[in-house]
């Protein structure tokens, strides 16, 4: 079964995102915060990672996308940044750090179902 970790601070978007991918055979996996998204991506390997920018902490989503693309173990995770913020520029700096794709709150269910449909082909 593969494996979808959510990576946001807000719980009501998690569950938001997990009934969108409710009609695929996932197991899906949250975490709240950067740190507690870093340490569930490199224990759980997950196929793909749908990733907040803005979190509390001492890591925000350009933080761990960063970290994990640098890691031998994880840098092939498929990462979409999935984030409020929809400004051109930092729709750049998370390309640039490795992100594989970028969705802007709100976004379209079907096209996230759509994009990981084919990620995971």
């Amino acid at each position: 079964m593969k494996k979808i970790l959510i990576v946001d601070d807000e719980e009501k978007v998690r569950k938001l995102v997990e009934v969108t991918l409710s009609i695929g055979t996932f197991e899906i996996l949250h975490a709240s915060s950067g740190e507690e998204g870093l340490k569930i991506a490199r224990e759980a390997m997950p196929d793909i990672i749908l990733l907040d920018i803005m979190m509390p902490g001492k890591l925000d989503g350009f933080d761990v996308c960063g970290l994990l693309k640098k890691d031998p173990d994880t840098r092939d995770t498929y990462i979409v940044m999935l984030t409020a913020k929809g400004q051109q520029a930092d729709k750049k700096k998370g390309l640039a750090l490795g992100a594989d794709d970028y969705f802007v709150k709100p976004f379209s269910p079907m096209e996230l179902i759509d994009k990981i449909d084919k990620v995971l082909a």
